[in-house]
């Protein structure tokens, strides 16, 4: 048994609340169908729109533009710019504490983030007030590492092979805590530990039984 040295965040959806919340009211707002935004993103998941911006492969001129054209093809025209201001999302205070007891106990700790080449940092703050508060969240962790200036992305198997060496642990040693399974799976394989947080509480007792 290799014991359990790293743990390793997403930011939204773990460290911060999720923007799936904002993306549905968006939905409605616009009369789309529920998880419109999210499906049109499922398809050709690897090589679409989003995919290349989180890897920061292009601008958000380029984002727009071929977010515009998926959308249209699946029925309704989305602009993809429209959607950057609903990805800024308000950090967990219970996460915060989180963090400072798993320092105290000597736990390393790193952020694992799929984000865009804008606003700062894994925030995406397009506000000095929210960047501030990011920053004194990402002062936290010892790595932090962002699809937009890796080049690669979860749940590509590089992305954490990348983390593991920037941290020197192997993927034993770590456990890793994202809201999305998708994410977790390639994880799970290298050997990580996984929690799929579904909630600040859940992903607090769930780390506990693990650590």
């Amino acid at each position: 048994m290799h014991p359990i040295t790293a743990v390793f965040f997403d930011f939204g959806g773990v460290i911060a609340d999720s923007p799936f919340a904002n993306l549905l009211r968006y939905e409605q707002q616009h009369d789309l169908p529920t998880d419109f935004i999210r499906l049109t993103n499922a398809e050709n998941p690897d090589d679409n729109a989003w995919a290349c911006f989180e890897r920061g492969e292009i601008d958000l001129d380029e984002f727009d533009r071929r977010f515009r054209a998926e959308s249209r093809a699946r029925g309704h025209e989305v602009a993809g710019r429209e959607l950057i201001p609903l990805l800024q999302v308000e950090v967990r205070p219970a996460m915060l504490t989180l963090l400072d007891q798993l320092r105290s106990k000597g736990l390393r700790l790193a952020c694992l983030t799929n984000n865009l080449p804008i606003g700062d940092g894994p925030g995406m703050s397009q506000d000095v007030d929210h960047a501030s508060k990011v920053g004194e969240v990402l002062s936290r962790f010892e790595l932090v590492l962002e699809s937009c200036r890796a080049g690669i992305r979860k749940p590509e198997p590089a992305f954490f092979r990348l983390a593991c060496e920037k941290m020197n642990v192997s993927p034993q040693q770590v456990v890793f805590l994202d809201d999305l399974g998708i994410n977790l799976k390639p994880a799970r394989a290298m050997g990580m530990t996984t929690i799929k947080v579904t909630s600040a509480e859940q992903a607090i007792e769930a780390l506990a039984d693990r650590i």
